[in-house]
């Protein structure tokens, strides 16, 4: 079978490592990966555990198709509680580190407790260690993987964190392989408060597929029917920074802190310019795409900029120098940050800076200031103390909360909502807060053919997508396969050797959404987080074809209830006992 029937605790207070059976029956109900590390989390994480206290815990989790030939399946799904915004969390990371862990015997590793000193976990089969991490400490992310490397071996996967989780940023995020983040929501922070620097692990097993040539076969079909096809392959030829153009001729292109949704400069920072710097390509585990790319500028190497960073670390910030961009990307990554959030942060600060509510010395497309902002933030100097915050409670400490742009205390990413209203209610309802990979209503509105300017239908496009990603990354199938249900229900139905339907699948999402809404609930959240800032419902866009464009709050209020009656849930956004029950959630 695929899953090995293991998962490692560990103990870090104790030192103490365990070997437990994997749950059966949670693993037909919620599959893998993001449905069934939150249902682990669920059910062993106390109400109003402290983020970032040892109570807190952090489940790397991964998927029924990892260490398998599955095209596109080398994610890792980590789990936790967000020190950001409270709400639950999961993240997931490519790169090989998954598979690893699989081929070491490990369906899931679930940490617990604090570590007395700076430490990291060494994984190699039934070798369990936490060791010394006292040379790591204060290491770029990056460095921490080239020491590990060269002081365990060159074929080592790790995890590792940066000196904003060591400084428990709440925008610190998880590396692997240098350039592959667990980016939103604080899990490097989280990762930083067990005085966890790193995790390496070192496999030798292997996974058993049943009827491996019949399997085989119809993967290698799906590669040249379902994958390499011209659905997909713009993540080869131009990656994520195709959408530069894409949200600037449709609108949405965040700029200078969502008060446009067009950049003069786009062109400088749109894919086109991306290819003239580009030095290399890469995959992940088990991928035929090949998304990422290496980028080199000035003094820096990257992989990307992703669509992420050139918008919300360019346009947004103001800034149309790519060079610029990518030495940002570059800082954030070995110093183990987010750089949505990190860009928000920045450029909301221009903002209160240019509006004489506090000043920052920092002014949209000021280049220099800019650049020094990600080095501040991780040591926690200078304006670095106050941006470490997040919009959320800056905008508390300091004003400007009609335009901090953010969701449950995530900020937004690169998506102008104005000109996508179903945008708008995915980031209002999104379990971790503001966040485009639980529903993208932006294919069907802003590039697709259904009017982006109404609420009408956009609820149920919304629940579908949300079910339709909550399955996918259970799966942790990436993103970037725009594969059917109908094709997932095929794949999984083969490898697990049961019949597994389109309406199995779409349940699965329902109860994976409804468990996770329903952790939040139980730390407080309700319809009143269930919002956007003043800004999207009161300021007119000024430029491109959104211009004139706001989301009428009456409207938006009418499409959030039309969202919860559709989900059986309650006028204040609660999941009803009703509703649990059918899906056999406690």
């Amino acid at each position: 079978m695929s899953y090995t029937g293991k998962i490692l605790r560990v103990n870090l207070t104790t030192g103490h490592s365990q070997v437990e059976e994997l749950n059966k029956q949670w693993a037909v109900d919620y599959i893998g990966g993001k449905g069934l590390g939150i249902k682990y989390l669920y059910e062993e994480l106390a109400p109003g555990v402290d983020p970032l206290s040892p109570d807190n815990k952090l489940i790397l989790m991964t998927g029924v198709f990892t260490g398998t030939i599955i095209p596109l399946s080398g994610k890792l799904a980590i789990i936790t509680k967000s020190p950001a915004t409270g709400t639950i969390l999961d993240c997931s990371i490519g790169g090989h580190f998954a598979a690893e862990l699989k081929y070491a015997g490990y369906d899931a590793v679930i940490l617990e407790g604090k570590a007395t000193k700076p430490s990291y976990l060494y994984i190699e089969d039934k070798i369990v260690e936490i060791r010394d991490a006292s040379e790591l400490w204060g290491q770029g992310a990056q460095e921490t993987e080239l020491i590990l490397r060269e002081k365990i071996n060159e074929e080592i996967k790790a995890l590792a964190i940066g000196p904003a989780g060591e400084n428990l940023v709440t925008m610190s995020c998880i590396t692997s392989e240098f350039y592959r983040q667990a980016g939103r929501g604080g899990v490097g922070a989280v990762m930083g408060s067990k005085n966890l620097k790193a995790i390496a692990v070192r496999g030798s097993g292997s996974i058993s597929v049943p009827n491996i040539k019949q399997f085989a076969s119809s993967m290698k079909e799906f590669m040249q029917t379902d994958i390499l096809t011209d659905t997909n392959l713009w993540a080869n030829t131009d990656g994520t920074a195709l959408l530069v153009d894409f949200n600037q001729d449709t609108g949405i292109l965040p700029t200078r802190n969502f008060q446009q949704g067009t950049f003069d400069d786009y062109q400088a920072i749109n894919s086109d310019a991306l290819k003239a710097v580009r030095s290399g390509k890469k995959g992940c585990f088990s991928c035929a795409l090949g998304c990422g790319n290496y980028s080199r500028a000035g003094g820096s190497t990257v992989e990307g900029p992703e669509y992420e960073t050139l918008a919300i670390g360019g346009s947004n910030c103001g800034i149309g120098d790519l060079e610029a961009i990518i030495e940002f990307n570059d800082l954030c990554d070995n110093l183990g940050m987010d750089t949505i959030s990190v860009g928000n942060v920045i450029a909301f600060a221009m903002e209160l800076t240019e509006k004489g509510i506090k000043d920052f010395s920092l002014r949209f497309g000021d280049v220099d200031a800019y650049l020094k902002v990600p080095g501040l933030i991780a040591a926690q100097e200078g304006i670095g103390v106050d941006l470490g915050l997040g919009v959320k409670k800056l905008s508390e400490k300091y004003g400007g909360s009609d335009f901090a742009m953010q969701v449950k205390g995530l900020e937004f990413p690169g998506y102008e909502p104005r000109g996508s209203w179903g945008m708008g209610l995915a980031y209002a309802t999104s379990d971790r807060g503001a966040c485009h990979m639980r529903a993208w209503p932006v294919a069907q509105e802003a590039y697709g053919d259904l009017d982006a300017f109404t609420v009408e239908g956009k609820a149920q496009l919304v629940i579908e997508l949300q079910h339709y990603n909550a399955v996918k990354f259970s799966l942790i199938l990436c993103d970037f396969w725009a594969l059917s249900l109908e094709t997932m229900g095929t794949i999984v139905s083969n490898l697990l050797e049961r019949t597994v339907s389109e309406q199995d699948l779409l349940l699965v999402g329902e109860r994976v959404v409804n468990l996770a809404r329903q952790f939040n609930v139980r730390e407080g959240f309700s319809k009143d987080n269930d919002t956007l800032p003043a800004r999207i419902f009161k300021e007119t866009l000024k430029t491109g074809a959104t211009k004139g464009q706001v989301i009428p709050l009456v409207e938006f209020e009418r499409m959030l209830a039309e969202y919860y009656s559709l989900r059986s849930w309650d006028r204040d956004g609660r999941p009803t006992e009703a509703k649990l029950q059918e899906l056999g959630i406690n």
